[in-house]
């Protein structure tokens, strides 16, 4: 699922670890980051966001309670 402009890092963050399955960040040469890892949050979204937002990811969920989860934050953002 590719997410845009994502404004409020603090509160992505906070979704992602609320989140019951392992969630992934995919690099754009395919490999996946764990995202519910604090240290690949860290590193990960670091690369992201220079201007303090992020303009597009594309991430994985394994859980489909967290798609619909992450798919709620993006229709209220």
């Amino acid at each position: 699922m590719k997410l845009y402009n994502i404004n409020n890092i603090d509160h992505f963050c906070e979704l992602i670890n609320g989140c019951k399955g392992e969630v992934s960040l995919v690099t754009k040469d395919g490999s996946e980051l764990n995202l519910k890892s604090k240290l690949s949050q860290f590193v990960a979204l670091s690369q992201y966001f220079g201007s303090g937002k992020i303009p597009e990811l594309e991430i994985r969920a394994e859980e489909p309670q967290d798609v619909i989860l992450i798919a709620r934050y993006l229709m209220s953002a």
